[in-house]
């Protein structure tokens, strides 16, 4: 008697559960070309938060482990930019931008890990990676170019 109770209880939980907020929208193509690393990062932590709830949520085929990683990695590239603005010397702010390209080559690894295993199809990856590389590209020259002026 309990356990169909605490079955009924867990249903009706489920049917009124409140839908989440809406969804903002995230970046266009051509606002991605103009974009500051700052908002570059941040539009990309949205869409990782956004592949974790398609992945556990709304996806066929349900997956938790890659996509806990992926989620974890995705938005730490833009907690680590976010960081770096409130540096406390260059010595800081190189290594937050270092923290931040390193999370995002990870979050490369999983989303080919995701991708190699069928968890999302081709157009899903295409898109997402794409938006890792611009983030790796923009990441890697701002190491490097920190780096080269720490080192004068």
């Amino acid at each position: 008697m309990a356990y169909e109770k605490r079955q009924q209880n867990k249903q009706t939980s489920q049917a009124y559960k409140p839908k989440r907020g809406a969804l903002k929208p995230l970046m266009t193509e051509e606002s991605k070309q103009k974009a500051t690393i700052h908002e570059l990062s941040y539009d990309f932590g949205c869409r990782m938060t956004r592949l974790y709830q398609y992945l556990t949520e709304d996806a066929d085929y349900k997956e938790f482990i890659m996509s806990k990683q992926i989620y974890r990695s995705g938005t730490s590239v833009g907690a680590n930019v976010r960081e770096s603005k409130h540096a406390q010397s260059d010595a800081d702010f190189l290594s937050k931008m270092s923290i931040a390209s390193k999370e995002a080559d990870e979050t490369d690894y999983w989303l080919n890990m995701l991708h190699d295993n069928g968890y999302i199809n081709d157009e899903q990856f295409l898109s997402l990676n794409n938006d890792c590389q611009r983030v790796i590209r923009v990441l890697i020259s701002i190491v490097k170019t920190c780096s080269q002026k720490a080192k004068k």
